[in-house]
């Protein structure tokens, strides 16, 4: 019997990036498979502790409890063998996490299996499985570590995402970098009327929407950018062609991300920029997304 993913917001995830396994990378690392190996399999009673992500996994697998069929599906993707990644699901067991796929590949690149799987959006703690990801059009965000202190919000889920290079290409983006603020600002004033180019976040974005036409209490979706006015009408029309629901926007104009993230306290925060993601990722869980390989953003960052 076939279990359709299709019509389900289906998250890959690698382990490193729901569970905190920084010192068994480390031995990875540093002493090899063998050893790393060797160390799961005898602690593989011992659960491991929450990881970056835990939180938004937990809070979207909660979401099937809404509805009369489940709505989320989460699929641990991992280059582990089979044998290590036991200990793995004995955690998600522990957690009463309701993941029930997984694909460990042994040491081969994950990117190559999403397409199988339907997934929407890839999360890991791997730089190279990040990148083909996104080479290969997956919307798949670098989780960074964990947040001291961060109490996600119980009654609803809280996503954050930066605009240009995510939500919406990096057409825009790459103007400002090549030509300055002044040909940015007039680029978009000038276009104002004219959508912007989906980025590789743009379909998540549509997914979760169709989830807030269900029960729009479940999800709070914010765009936080550094755009400002009048660069904010464009944003602003092309969401609504898309039919997607955001309740909050924040066109901050070059004023630092951080504190309005630390209040929306977000599940998690999408941005392409290190800048911003590194200090982000101090008050809450965030996300880098990269440029494509090919992309000439590549060659320097934008502030």
């Amino acid at each position: 019997m076939s279990y359709n993913l299709k019509d389900k917001l289906v998250i890959a995830i690698s382990s490193r990036a729901i569970f905190d396994l920084e010192k068994e990378n480390e031995i990875y690392e540093k002493e090899g498979l063998e050893k790393y190996s060797k160390f799961q399999v005898e602690n593989e009673e011992k659960i491991l502790e929450k990881g970056t992500a835990f939180p938004l996994i937990q809070a979207l697998l909660n979401l099937n409890n809404k509805f009369d069929e489940p709505i989320v599906e989460v699929i641990v993707m991992s280059r582990n063998s089979p044998e290590t990644g036991l200990r793995v699901f004995n955690s998600i067991k522990h957690y009463e996490l309701n993941i029930v796929r997984a694909a460990f590949t042994g040491g081969e690149d994950i990117a190559r299996y999403l397409g199988a799987f339907e997934v929407d959006l890839f999360l890991s703690k791997n730089e190279h499985d990040v990148q083909d990801a996104i080479d290969k059009g997956y919307a798949s965000a670098l989780i960074y570590n964990i947040p001291n202190d961060f109490k996600p919000a119980e009654n609803e889920i809280r996503i954050a995402f930066d605009a240009d290079a995510v939500v919406f290409s990096e057409e825009s983006e790459k103007i400002y970098k090549e030509k300055g603020l002044e040909a940015f600002l007039e680029n978009e004033k000038n276009n104002a009327e004219k959508l912007l180019p989906e980025g590789p976040f743009g379909k998540l974005l549509k997914t979760l929407s169709k989830i807030k036409d269900k029960d729009s209490s479940l999800l709070r979706i914010a765009i936080v950018t550094a755009r400002n006015s009048p660069a904010h009408k464009r944003v602003i029309l092309t969401l609504r062609q898309w039919g997607c629901i955001v309740d909050d926007a924040f066109f901050l104009g070059g004023v630092s991300k951080n504190e309005v993230l630390k209040a929306f306290n977000a599940h998690i925060f999408f941005d392409d920029q290190d800048t911003h993601v590194a200090p982000a990722s101090e008050l809450i869980p965030s996300g880098r997304v990269p440029y494509k390989s090919n992309s000439s953003m590549n060659l320097d960052e934008v502030s």
